[in-house]
């Protein structure tokens, strides 16, 4: 049985305890990239370590659907129905890249509100300009907080 050069290769888990230069350094399994990151001990001593977090293309594929979603085209709908189509997709997405390093989904999840506040100024055309959209959706999430599941991590939805 021979190994496949392009994916096999020797990767040093560089962390704080260990030093040098390596050519592999990180790598990517089941849509976590590993790699030396930033952490905090029991002391709030910060520290490297060898940690998994969702991977450059794993975001990049999650971008492209959100972006096929055409949320902001949906002006037909009721923001409930919005909710109800994307949020069990979402809440698995948060559930699963969520568990390490939480952090480096929040661009996903604002580029998500990003969308839904196109979909207010297209919706209602009074709120046309950018920050009247911003308000209405911190409104609406004041409102309702539980509305979207990825509230519940991005706070720039209510700004």
């Amino acid at each position: 049985m021979a190994v496949h050069p392009d994916k096999t290769k020797i990767v040093y888990c560089k962390d704080g305890k260990r030093r040098g230069r390596f050519p592999v350094v990180s790598f990517t399994f089941l849509g976590f990239m590993f790699c030396p990151r930033p952490s905090r001990d029991r002391q709030g001593k910060q520290f490297l370590a060898f940690l998994p977090a969702i991977s450059p293309q794993a975001l990049k594929k999650i971008g492209r659907v959100v972006r096929r979603w055409r949320l902001h085209r949906r002006i037909f709908h009721t923001l409930d129905e919005l909710a109800r189509a994307i949020n069990p997709i979402v809440a698995g997405w948060m559930q699963y890249y969520g568990r390490f390093y939480r952090s480096k989904l929040s661009p996903l999840l604002a580029r998500i509100n990003a969308y839904l506040v196109r979909w207010i100024r297209n919706k209602y055309r009074r709120l046309d300009r950018t920050r009247a959209a911003h308000r209405k959706l911190a409104e609406l999430a004041a409102s309702q907080p539980r509305l979207f599941r990825h509230w519940a991590w991005v706070t720039s939805a209510w700004r």
